[in-house]
């Protein structure tokens, strides 16, 4: 299973894969590389599970991953000879849950908004062609984006600055997490991408009986909390060259990439194999 020191931790989105779900090209040769030398690759992405299966398909990648912002870990059936501890069967993989069921997000959600008066619509309640509308995916992309597990996508329909500002307060009270975006919010709880790489790695380490170093390379803002825990972090500059300014502020320390993208990624993981 493992014949590396190294295990990669990588964002999907901006590195791989784009925001409408398509693969970029360009990082073939790391992928195969990193494969030949048994050199686990861990996806950790915003998307859900249903989205990011036919991408790691494509990517020819067998490892474990971390979908919906650190809510739930997949490790492939059979991938490691050891008990993992809470893991419970999920189709093809054992799957460790932190963040809480996908249920009990929506009903969270339905009650902040009337409790702070604001209107909300999520995923829940949108059309397959709604959602492809207002996000740019396929139907079908747009299906998958829908079949959730631990988190939701929303956005405001009745709400000012100041309602928004009390439904942000009452959802901290309640120990529920918001991400702000254009069009849509997200809302969860207990998602954790920084606890969930810890696991990750504790578990290749006691599976292996290795000291392994973790990398993880990043593209967002989003990805701070779990490259601050990497042993090596690297970030993929934006199109200017530079790298997020809200994610290179919040690290001691970091590598920046040569390009951006799959480019980017590319030669940054050639050169954790020591490839170039």
């Amino acid at each position: 299973m493992l014949a590396s020191r190294d295990l990669i931790f990588t964002t999907l989105e901006g590195a791989l894969a784009g925001a409408r779900g398509g693969l970029y090209c360009g990082a073939e040769t790391a992928l195969a590389e990193a494969a030949h030398l048994r050199v686990p690759i861990i996806l950790v992405s915003a998307l859900t599970r249903a989205q990011i299966e036919p991408l790691r398909g494509k990517l020819e990648l067998g490892h474990p991953f971390i979908s919906e912002s650190g809510g739930g870990i997949f490790f492939p059936d059979g991938y490691f000879n050891i008990r993992i501890a809470g893991a419970e069967r999920t189709g093809r993989y054992l799957a460790v849950r932190l963040g809480i069921p996908y249920v009990e997000v929506v009903e969270a959600l339905e009650e902040l908004a009337r409790e702070t008066g604001v209107g909300v619509t999520g995923f829940r309640h949108m059309s397959l062609k709604e959602i492809a509308e207002n996000t740019g995916l396929r139907p079908r992309d747009a299906e998958a984006a829908r079949d959730r597990e631990f988190s939701e996508l929303f956005f405001f329909t009745q709400a000012d600055e100041a309602g928004i500002a009390r439904f942000v307060a009452a959802a901290r009270g309640k120990n529920l997490e918001l991400c702000s975006g254009t069009p849509f919010w997200q809302i969860s709880s207990g998602c954790n991408a920084a606890r969930a790489v810890r696991l990750v790695a504790q578990i290749y380490r006691e599976a292996t009986r290795t000291k392994l170093r973790t990398v993880g390379i990043g593209a967002e803002a989003s990805h701070l909390a779990w490259l601050r825990v990497m042993d090596k972090a690297i970030l993929l500059p934006q199109p200017d060259g530079a790298p997020d300014p809200a994610l290179s502020a919040g690290l001691a320390h970091f590598v920046l990439a040569g390009s951006p993208g799959a480019e980017g990624w590319n030669s940054a993981v050639l050169q954790v194999l020591g490839r170039t």
